[in-house]
């Protein structure tokens, strides 16, 4: 599993609104799946609503979000 970073925007009413996300996921249309699915889910934005910009592999260490924190955790 790897931690990418996307960064972006969806249609939100008549505005676009802007987004920066860290998940981890298999490969990058893994990754793509897992914004498009929770975009989708939480704002009620269609996929041809959601634009991603940039999506990059980032080391799990540069990253605050509880998602990577959590799966890559030393126990």
């Amino acid at each position: 599993m790897k931690v990418y970073r996307a960064v972006g925007f969806f249609r939100q009413g008549k505005t676009n609104q802007d987004f920066s996300m860290d998940l981890v996921a298999p490969d990058e249309d893994g990754a793509r799946e897992k914004i498009m699915s929770n975009f989708g889910s939480r704002h009620g934005a269609k996929r041809r609503e959601i634009t991603i910009q940039s999506l990059e592999t980032i080391d799990p260490s540069e990253s605050s979000a509880p998602v990577v924190l959590s799966h890559f955790r030393n126990n």
